[in-house]
């Protein structure tokens, strides 16, 4: 036995309350462990049964997940009074071993009286975690305001590029989508399944992207006005549609109110420390903060960083957030660069927010493991950028396997604690990645990615044109304009109905949305992807170079490139079983 690859800690990757009930326990092993068990009870049980050692309840764990060098174990107890103390069995090739927090030995060597035991202190109710419940059946779709639509009646500005010219693309370009453009498309959004809007940015800047803030308070001209902005919330309620906005609290735009005090001002200023300045002579118009005479985001000088660890800093945000919550009533906030800001700031503001509202949503952009910041008092959730790797990984090299696709898939979704999991921010593409479309083999391939993207636990999101197969490598190429002529003219009506199908379909089949799944191996089709959620919808998809015969069991509920039981290379069947 591998004693070396057990795991386990009571912390909430491994240990965690899952409601006011029931807590879960998970445990890592190698794969040559055959069972795994946990003896549970309450850590008092033995005084009361006047015992001088402590005893609990045997319990077989199950399989949850399996990883490419690793398993997942897992259990759920209810415990009676609240309180849980427990410690681990593990058996391999007829060999068993005791696991506790002190020390792992053979049974046949132990002595609980130098044992350390694991323990969950006590379930209490408000350290649960609890995302909002709405965000884990929303399908989102991203929007970045100046390239989605321009109102039919705004105004002609000379600055603005004529829409659809995306030949030579610059950084500078600004196209004149607003507002009131978004919400004349509502319908649209609605038909095609869309039940949130994130939109990028929408505050005064000197950016097309306004991810260098000038002022946070005033939605920007280029956009159009704060009635535009409750204009475009209301309806969107009306519609059933909830309204994310971006907040980029990370740094600033170098017009901002407290940096330009300071870059005149110096030591002089009252808002010095809003910032990270290391050397008297900062006040230096470069390009580059390499020479870390200041700290910025990723060099740009033109984007200070705030220091979020300042209380004047946090007290401004708070104040913006309850403005933005309280007046506007957004729905959720998206860090941007959500693991540079302080741990302390995300857990203040959380704290005050959601006095005003406890189902507003918070979405940190963090590209990696988050667990450290999704305790319940920070995020909600965060951009679950390891899926659409995993998802565009298995797509591009063809040598990955279904298996290899299966522990890709089993780590993103075992990363956090369930609740967790049901609410991550899944999607293929931002306006910071190439479209899903570029780096996919034609329509069919897409929508194959588009399927598993739909059927995994976590709420979906859709970048503006995914929809409609728009393409784009990399910024600025992946932030065209929608061409709305074309889709007005009917020209994307076939891959559109199929995407807007797999929404549809998301929405009205729970099991869409489940962490239940079922992989089903073929052996001689390493890459036919097969799996079932909850034992009621299969998902079968032919990620192979030659046609395969699939029987389906159930109603066929979806398909493409499917007949008289033969998948062809880049089909889908996806059926809904009796």
């Amino acid at each position: 036995m591998n004693i070396a690859a057990i795991s386990h800690r009571t912390t909430i990757e491994y240990s965690y309350a899952l409601n006011e009930n029931t807590v879960v326990i998970n445990l890592k092993t190698d794969k040559d462990v055959d069972k795994a068990y946990i003896i549970h009870g309450d850590p008092f049980i033995h005084e009361l049964r006047g015992k001088q050692k402590w005893f609990g309840d045997k319990l077989e764990m199950q399989k949850l997940a399996e990883l490419k060098y690793h398993v997942i174990w897992t259990v759920r107890i209810s415990p009676k009074y609240k309180r849980l103390q427990y410690y681990f069995e593990v058996e391999s090739m007829g060999e068993c071993y005791v696991v506790c927090e002190n020390k792992i030995c053979p049974v046949s060597e132990a002595d609980n009286t130098s044992w350390q035991y694991y323990k969950y202190a006590w379930l209490n109710s408000a350290d649960i975690i609890k995302p909002p419940s709405w965000v884990k059946d929303t399908v989102w779709y991203q929007i970045m305001p100046d390239r989605f639509c321009r109102a039919a009646d705004s105004p002609k500005n000379s600055k603005f590029k004529t829409w659809g010219d995306f030949e030579k693309p610059t950084w500078l370009d600004v196209y004149g989508g607003n507002l009131r453009g978004i919400t004349e498309k509502l319908p649209y959004l609605k038909e095609l399944g869309i039940s949130g809007i994130y939109m990028t940015p929408i505050f005064r800047s000197g950016s097309n992207h306004k991810y260098n803030t000038y002022d946070y308070w005033e939605v920007d001209p280029d956009f159009g006005t704060e009635e535009d902005l409750t204009e475009l919330i209301d309806k969107a309620h009306e519609m059933g549609i909830r309204v994310m906005l971006d907040a980029v609290f990370n740094h600033c735009g170098h017009e901002f109110f407290a940096w330009q005090d300071v870059f005149e001002k110096g030591r002089g200023s009252r808002y010095y420390d809003w910032f990270f300045i290391n050397s008297e002579d900062f006040a230096k118009y470069e390009f580059s903060t390499e020479d870390a005479r200041f700290f910025s985001f990723s060099f740009w000088s033109g984007m200070p960083k705030l220091n979020t660890n300042n209380p004047e800093v946090v007290e401004y945000f708070t104040k913006l957030c309850t403005h933005w919550a309280k007046d506007w009533k957004i729905d959720g906030i998206r860090f941007d660069v959500g693991d540079e800001v302080s741990h302390a700031f995300i857990n203040s503001l959380n704290s005050s927010i959601k006095k005003i509202n406890p189902d507003i949503f918070f979405l940190g952009e963090i590209w990696m493991d988050s667990i450290s910041w999704l305790g319940g008092r920070e995020y909600d959730s965060v951009m679950n950028y390891p899926l659409p790797g995993c998802i565009n990984d298995f797509w591009k090299n063809r040598d990955l396997s279904f298996t290899d696709f299966i522990y890709s898939l089993n780590y993103c979704r075992t990363l956090y604690p369930e609740q967790t999991t049901l609410s991550l921010f899944n999607f293929l593409d931002t306006h910071d990645t190439s479209r899903v479309s570029e780096i996919s083999r034609g329509e069919n391939e897409l929508l194959q990615k588009l399927t598993v993207l739909m059927t995994m636990p976590g709420t979906a999101c859709i970048y503006y044109g995914t929809e409609i197969a728009m393409k784009g490598l990399y910024t600025p190429y992946n932030r065209s304009t929608m061409p709305w002529d074309e889709i007005e003219n009917g020209d994307y009506d076939s891959i559109k109905s199929k995407i807007s199908n797999l929404i549809h379909l998301r929405h009205q089949y729970k099991e869409f949305r489940s962490n239940e799944i079922k992989f089903n191996r073929h052996p001689g089709f390493p890459r036919l992807v097969d799996y079932t959620k909850s034992d009621k919808i299969r998902i079968v998809l032919n990620a192979e170079t030659n046609p395969c015969e699939v029987s389906v069991e159930g109603d066929i509920i979806y398909k493409n490139n499917y007949s008289d039981g033969i998948l062809q290379e880049n089909g889908i069947v996806i059926s809904a079983i009796n």
